[in-house]
């Protein structure tokens, strides 16, 4: 894992939510930040691109849908 503070790869993203977090990245917590990271009214998704940009919303959202595909396949 490098020493960036945002995560920067899906690994490392995993490994801040699951790890660092300790958030459960289950079925309804996965579709609860993907409709947020979707909707540009959501505060959170506002207050989320200010603080990291765009470009580390669509990051997320895709290591998000990743995420969610993985568990399909788990499943």
């Amino acid at each position: 894992m490098s020493s960036a503070i945002i995560p920067q790869t899906y690994e490392e993203w995993h490994h801040c939510i699951t790890v660092i977090g300790q958030q459960e990245l289950s079925p309804s917590y996965i579709e609860m930040r993907i409709e947020s990271l979707n909707s540009p009214d959501d505060s959170s998704t506002q207050r989320f691109v200010q603080l990291y940009g765009e470009q580390q919303r669509v990051k997320t959202l895709q290591w998000f849908e990743r995420a969610k595909s993985n568990a399909h396949a788990k499943s």
